[in-house]
């Protein structure tokens, strides 16, 4: 009987342990009540990185062979069963730099691509002119961001258009969970050798007024786990140290049983 009472009084301290109040967790724009409330949408110019991947296709309306604007485009490669479509692209180096195969060494880094296009617009036409009112499209073949922290996948994301959202790069993560924070999500991004880092508040309203609420490539998302989380897990130490010292006691006070029995 005292050994009942015994494990009663051990018992008390992990059921109290156990029982925790529920905390509300916060849903992304939640103070966005206005259904009918419109707000400008703004799609900022993307700023060519180190390390980017450009794809540049140029055409020409000259019909002259000398005149011709395919040696200045980088061949397809592939094969039939790739479709035979894809280009290597160009390489954005460490100087901020491409080299193009026929137009030698450009500077891109810090630059859009409409800038970047008038840039080799300009090396086609002056002082020279090499092609006949040349055309420059200009794409980035690598958007890509990096999720971290209390999402459901962390990891990198690629999508092939140039736009994303931080609530998009989010959901491509598989969401934030129950033990991360939505409002105060870090954004860490480089520019022109210059490392930003911003915080944005997923459940205002004020997140599309944020420059960092449409991401760049190679930025960097982190998401931080709230105290909760850090409670639990030093809770579930506690709980481990408790059961491991109610099984050494429980083995004790069996073994002590035994041998007063004999």
């Amino acid at each position: 009987m005292k050994f009942t009472r015994f494990l009663v009084l051990l018992l008390l301290p992990l059921y109290f342990f156990s029982c925790k109040p529920l905390q509300k967790i916060p849903n992304y724009l939640e103070n966005v009540n206005d259904s009918t409330g419109k707000g400008e949408v703004k799609i900022p110019e993307l700023r060519i990185q180190k390390n980017d991947q450009l794809s540049i296709q140029i055409y020409s309306l000259s019909t002259k062979p000398e005149l011709s604007d395919a040696i200045y485009n980088q061949p397809a490669i592939g094969t039939a069963a790739t479709g035979g479509q894809s280009v290597a692209g160009y390489f954005v180096d460490l100087n901020g730099n491409i080299e193009h195969h026929r137009l030698g060494v450009i500077h891109a880094e810090g630059l859009t691509r409409q800038e970047l296009a008038v840039a080799i617009k300009k090396r086609l036409t002056e002082p020279v002119e090499l092609l006949k009112d040349p055309t420059v499209l200009i794409r980035f073949m690598n958007f890509r961001v990096t999720v971290l922290g209390q999402v459901a996948k962390e990891g990198s994301v690629t999508v092939p258009g140039e736009r994303l959202t931080i609530l998009e790069a989010v959901g491509l993560a598989g969401g934030i969970t129950d033990y991360g924070k939505k409002n105060t999500v870090k954004v860490v991004r480089e520019i022109n050798g210059q490392r930003e880092t911003a915080v944005l508040d997923l459940t205002s309203k004020d997140i599309f007024e944020s420059p960092f609420y449409n991401l760049a490539q190679n930025d960097m998302i982190i998401v931080e786990s709230t105290q909760q989380k850090i409670k639990d897990a030093e809770q579930a130490r506690t709980m481990q140290k408790i059961s491991f010292a109610f099984t050494l006691v429980t083995v004790a006070a069996t073994l002590a049983n035994i041998f007063i029995r004999n």
